[in-house]
């Protein structure tokens, strides 16, 4: 099969859809990988590293999907690749349509075959795509949060730790899922008071047992979050539903509880985000301030570290990307429930129930 690695051109966004260590076992299958020119300079991979590996490199996004049959991205398209897309050929990538009517309705369009990282589904109900991701997503919300509640980001002026004498910050996080784990890790080992919070109590028994003894769990209910808000320094929101629009669980009205330099991160922004007064972000512009609570909901949070991502995510992707190749998409997910659960659009139909159902789309079953 014909690959292709495009240069990502969404803003801020610095990973790379595969490390040469994957382009190499692409081709020791066989493969064609054209790589976009300097596609993974931000993540510190050199063209010489991906021709080293057994790829081409093409100097523009236009030859990269001209030639391609397959599209191995990090994000989705945005608007200026829309016209790039051909009829037929397999984007893989992260894609999150249920956010995004435009981007839904121009993939509809184009006729391509649209296999979404965050949708592929192992029978335990774990997302292989998403979980590495996500780790770095939890493990980042932290560190930003961390920064924004400093007095000259617009926060609190608290240290997350506190020191001797002095109270840590409170950590409540919306979630315990991957996000909301690592997220607890990170905040615990800064010496947070955490509270992390969720609706699954065989999830919540299980927590308590492995984390620090600085982490409560709550059970996630409207009062026992709204008991919360007075005293809380940073919220993290990682509500997830797979491929749908996640629940708004903090309102406006609720802000009204907070104090004035409360923080509110948003990983969950690349699904429509959990807090109502979220809309998405860049590394470029990060926050914003609602009624005195400053808001940061960068979409691709783990652009920021793109070295650590990029070889994270192709770790993860990388048998699955073999798979599509070596036996073509419909075999492959013929072969593979899992994989099968990863198509959302597919040439002009959507084939992912949730998605439809979001935009009242017609749903054709796969």
């Amino acid at each position: 099969m014909i690959i292709g690695i495009p240069k990502e051109i969404k803003n801020n966004e610095n990973r790379v859809g595969m490390t040469p260590s994957g382009v190499a076992e692409l081709v020791h299958h066989g493969h064609k990988v054209f790589v976009q020119h300097t596609a993974g300079h931000n993540s510190g991979f050199s063209d010489n590293d991906y021709l080293s590996a057994g790829a081409q490199i093409l100097p523009t996004i236009e030859e990269v999907y001209q030639t391609a049959e397959m599209i191995v991205k990090v994000k989705e398209p945005i608007a200026p690749e829309y016209k790039l897309i051909r009829k037929g050929q397999l984007l893989f990538t992260y894609f999150h349509f249920a956010s995004d009517e435009t981007l839904t309705k121009a993939m509809i369009e184009s006729g391509a075959v649209c296999l979404a990282y965050e949708t592929v589904e192992k029978p335990d109900r774990s997302l292989p795509l998403l979980i590495p991701m996500s780790e770095v997503a939890g493990r980042m919300s932290i560190q930003e949060g961390a920064r924004f509640l400093e007095k000259p980001q617009g926060g609190k002026g608290k240290l997350l730790g506190g020191v001797p004498g002095v109270k840590p910050a409170k950590v409540l996080i919306l979630g315990g899922g991957v996000v909301g784990s690592n997220a607890a890790l990170m905040a615990a080992g800064m010496g947070a008071d955490v509270t992390i919070t969720d609706i699954n109590l065989p999830r919540l028994r299980y927590l308590s047992e492995v984390m620090p003894k600085n982490v409560k769990t709550l059970y996630s209910s409207k009062m026992n979050i709204l008991k919360e808000l007075d005293d809380v320094d940073l919220i993290i929101g990682s509500i997830l539903k797979p491929g749908d629009k996640a629940p708004h669980v903090i309102t406006r009205e609720m802000l009204k509880k907070m104090e004035k330099g409360t923080v509110l991160v948003d990983v969950a922004i690349d699904q429509g985000g959990c807090f109502e007064t979220s809309h998405p972000t860049t590394h470029s512009d990060p926050t914003y301030v609602v009624d005195d609570i400053v808001h940061y909901a960068v979409a691709n949070i783990p652009g920021a570290v793109p070295f650590t991502s990029t070889s994270a995510l192709t770790n993860a992707t990388l048998p699955y990307a073999l798979a599509l190749a070596n036996k073509g998409w419909q075999q492959a997910c013929k072969e593979d429930a899992t994989l099968a659960l990863g198509l959302n659009i597919v040439e002009g139909k959507v084939v992912y129930k949730a998605i439809a159902e979001v935009f009242n789309l017609p749903y054709t079953p796969i």
